[in-house]
Order: structure tokens, then sequence, then C-alpha cells
């Protein structure tokens, strides 16, 4: 039985990307403990296939209108509400099992809040006599949201690799914890007491993730075993809708390559090592740097013998030829771009720097080096003009690039969360603050929004037909055909020229029947004659 047990909770939402939630920072929360005498267990609550289907919260019945009709084109949005994980009750049983007289657990984004706590709670109920810890982006932006849940002892602001063995100490002596950097906890007198946020110093001193606590097999691809591994923390950028940039209290520090191989090294060493996920905010920033991890890894395991991503993005301006050569050497087959907006005010709204030049080296360098591309690009921000998005798109169309559309969410920490909090633009609810529950209407419009998301669906399906040597369908006023629901393909094919022709987007249910989404007329219209001006590109 271990002394402490540390959970990652289920969620609920439209979809799941599986190969994203391993939970890295729980591995590396569980390597100080152990490294401080501590027996550690992790009940890694996504671990396992199962999804089941749940009603929308109450608070997002406004999505029904958009969601709430099953589509089975080849470019269908969302549909189902789930729960992905396991049930609370089978974690609470499960903690219940374990004895543990600390429990950590991980609270990373806020939309997932709610399910962090119902953690909690069930938690408290099986194993009453354990304190119980929570960290992660949303607690450190926003303790006293957590700590309104008395199943929640203790919040953890920053880095809980510094935080938790001091912690568990204390809790084992029945020592003072009141000086523990990063700790926030409830007083006698019932008010908070909120330590700044801590960090770790020198992150080459701490000891490599404990990822032998997880189910490796889960998270495996037909590669192999998948890894998360993070070489910095933090960012030195000042973009504005982030909250881990500089204004964040974690400033931005990196490890030694030595210790990053070491780390993958590790890894290999008690798996089949197929796939590297870097979770950096900015892993190519250090250009030097980041040559001499891509060589090292090509030294160490050989060209292309790893698939290697870096899902959070790139920034196009650290990527010349000499870098993407060492990507595509080491194991990188996709570059995942952040451009953030071709719009020159809307960049300055972002704080960020028009990248659209190198930008566009980066993917003549892809196509050369025979890599794919995606790139992202933010709309339904506070004040975007939704014409600047249809720019955005429109500018990808013309791209070798998958079109990355992201909507707006606002990020406690952040400075457009403050500029949200500051206009009465956030929701009034943690679970309404993710891309797909389309948070903001304002500038941009819910319907603008969703209309945005399905175009870029359209556009990506279009790209794909070329790169299969298929032409893109003429405007047609048939009628769509549905008597072979099986051939999504040829579907989606009559779906696009109804599209070409009347701008409308339509879903095809699963007994045959034609809908019409509900979108932005306007939008779409101005994005079918964006269209007819220029030439679309595929990807490859």
């Amino acid at each position: 039985m271990p002394d402490i047990l540390l959970i990652q909770p289920p969620i609920r939402d439209f979809y799941l990307t599986a190969k994203r939630t391993i939970p890295y920072g729980l591995t590396c929360i569980a390597s100080t403990l152990m490294n401080s005498g501590f027996s550690v267990a992790i009940l890694d609550g996504l671990a396992t296939s199962k999804s089941r289907i749940r009603d929308l919260p109450e608070e997002m019945k406004y999505l029904l209108p958009y969601y709430g009709r099953p589509d089975l084109s080849p470019f269908a949005l969302f549909h189902h509400f789930r729960h992905y994980g396991y049930s609370f009750d089978t974690i609470g049983k499960k903690a219940g099992d374990s004895g543990a007289f600390l429990v950590g657990v991980s609270s990373l984004f806020t939309p997932y809040v709610r399910e962090a706590i119902r953690t909690a709670e069930v938690v408290k109920a099986c194993l009453p006599d354990a304190k119980i810890v929570m960290g992660g982006h949303h607690p450190t932006a926003l303790p006293e949201s957590v700590l309104a849940s008395a199943a929640v002892d203790f919040v953890i602001r920053g880095e809980g690799e510094v935080v938790m063995p001091l912690l568990a100490k204390a809790l084992s002596e029945g020592s003072r914890y009141d000086a523990i950097p990063g700790l926030v906890f409830r007083n006698k007198d019932g008010t908070l007491q909120i330590n700044p946020a801590a960090r770790m110093q020198h992150l080459d001193d701490y000891p490599l993730p404990a990822t032998q606590l997880i189910k490796q097999k889960f998270y495996s691809r037909k590669s192999g075993a998948s890894m998360v591994i993070v070489g910095s923390r933090g960012c030195p950028m000042k973009c504005s809708y982030c909250s881990v940039g500089v204004q964040s209290d974690l400033s931005y520090r990196q490890r030694s390559v030595d210790a990053v191989i070491e780390e993958i090294e590790a890894f290999a060493g008690q798996n089949n090592l197929g796939f590297i996920d870097f979770e950096d905010e900015n892993l190519s920033l250090d250009r030097r740097w980041f040559l001499r991890l891509l060589q090292a890894i090509t030294n160490r395991f050989g060209e292309s013998r790893l698939e290697l991503r870096a899902m959070n993005g790139l920034y196009p301006p650290s990527l010349d030829e000499e870098v993407i050569a060492a990507m595509k050497a080491a194991g990188f087959k996709t570059l995942n771009l952040s451009l953030g907006s071709t719009s020159e005010k809307q960049l300055t709204r972002f704080s960020r720097t028009d990248v659209r030049p190198a930008f566009d080296r980066a993917l003549n360098f892809a196509e050369r080096y025979g890599m794919k591309a995606v790139g992202y690009v933010i709309c339904a921000a506070p004040f975007q003009r939704v014409e600047d998005s249809i720019s955005d798109l429109l500018y990808l169309a013309q791209r070798r690039v998958l079109a990355g559309v992201s909507v707006f969410y606002p990020a406690p920490g952040s400075k457009d969360f403050e500029l949200c909090e500051k206009h009465g633009l956030l929701p009034d609810h943690f679970p309404g603050m993710r891309s797909s529950a389309l948070p903001l209407s304002h500038t941009t419009n819910r319907k603008e929004a969703v209309t945005l998301l399905r175009l870029a669906r359209i556009l990506n399906f279009m790209k794909s037909l070329l790169d299969t040597g298929t032409p893109i369908p003429d405007a047609s006023p048939a009628k769509i055909r549905s008597d072979n629901l099986d051939n999504r393909i040829e579907i989606g094919k009559q779906l696009i020229g109804k599209f070409l022709n009347d701008g409308r987007i339509r879903g095809v249910t699963p007994q045959g029947e034609v809908y019409d989404h509900l979108i932005s007329d306007s939008v779409s219209r101005e994005f079918v004659a964006g269209l007819a001006q220029i030439n679309i590109r595929g990807t490859i």
C-alpha cells in the first residue's frame, strides 16, 4: 500500500486526444516523492478506453443547436458529450483501497476542474483520514475556487516537484507546513493563506520521471511505446492568450541536452520506444540548444527510427533549413506551426509578431524534406473580427499545410483572461471555458465561431481530396444521394458541391437524412467567394 496516491481525474467533453493525456507531471512529482523516501502509486483515471455518453451540463445546453444532431460527413464536428475514463465510484474505491495518507489530484485545465473536484470528493468519502491536495494550472491561477470545496485540504501553486515532498514530510512528521512555498491552505479563522508559487530552480537537479508507475500499454502506438517529455519550463514570450509566458510566476528555464537525452534513454531502456511528444511551450526557440538536442537524438537512436512531435506548436522564425533538416533526421514527420493570425491589428492584440515570411519559409523547407505541416490560427478572441479569421483560412488554403483553427478560450492567468473579465465577457461557469464550448460571443459571435470551425474542416477535406489526386467537385445544385452511407468520401464530395453552390453546410444523419447545420450564412458565403479567387493547395 502506497504512502501517497497521485490521481489523474477523468474528464467530460466532446472528444479526447488520448496521446496527449499521459500524466507526465504526476510521474515527475512521484519521482521526487520517491527520492524523499515515500512510496507512491499513480491512479490514471484516463488510462482506459471506456467512455460513456452523458447529458450536456445545464449551463452548456446553448450548444445543442450547433452540435445536437449526428453527422456522418467526413468533416463533421462534435455531437455526443462523454465521460472519458473511469467512473468516479471506481476511482473512489481504488483510492480507498490504497490506504494512502496523502492524495494528490491533478487539475491542469480550468474546463475540467469540476471533474477534479468531484474526484477529490469521492476520495474524501472513501478515504476520510487522508489529506487531499490539488495542483495544476487551474489551482495555481485560481486557488480560491478549489478550496471552496471542503474535500480539498491543500492547493499547490506552481511546480509540485518542489511542494509535494515538503508537504508529505510535514504531514508524516506532524510538523508545520505554513512556510512551504506554493502551498495554499485554510487558516483556523477560515481565511486562506496563499503562498507565492513554487519554482524549480535548477531543472537538472530533479530525478527522472517515474514513468514505470503508469500504464504504458494504454498509451502505446503501432510504432511502440509513447513518451511525453519537456526540455524546458515556461516561455519567454508575452502572448496575451497564454498563461505561461513572461506574465507567469514561473520564468523560462531550460534543461541541459544531456539531461533530456538521459531521460529518453532511461525510458527506452524499459520500453520499446517509438513516439516522443515534446510538450514544451516553445521547443525550438533556442536554436543552438535545439540543434544539439536533435543531433544527440539522431546519434543515439539513428535517423528517423523514432517519431517525434511538438504538439504545442513551433515558432516559425526559429526554423531555418538547417533546423528542419535536423528535425527530419531525428524523426519529426510533421511541423506544428504557430501562426496566430494574419491580421496586423489582431497580432498586436495578441502581443505577437507577424511570422508569415518565416511560416512560408518553413513550409518550403518542409516540402523539400518530405514533411507534413499544420498551421494554427486562433479565432473568436475578444475584439477579433470574423473577417480577419476568414482571411486566415484563405491564407492557409493556398499553402501546403493543414488548417488548424483553435477557438479562443480564456485561460486564467493570461492577459486575455483579465481583458475578458474587465469587459464582462467570461462565461459564468468553468466548464464553458473550452474551445468546444464556444466560450465568447463578442466581435465574433458563437454562430460565426462554429462556422469558422466547420469551414476549416471543409477546407481540410478539400485538401485531402487533392492529396489523393481527386479534383475538388464543382459547384452543383444536385440533390445529395445518401444511399451508400459507408462511402463517407463520396458523401463528402457531394456535400462540397452543394456547399460551393449555395454556401450552406450540411450534415447527414445515420438514417441518411440530409440537413442544414446552424451557421452564419454571411461568413460561409464570404469564404466561398474567397475560394473562387484562389488556388487551393493540398498538404503533400
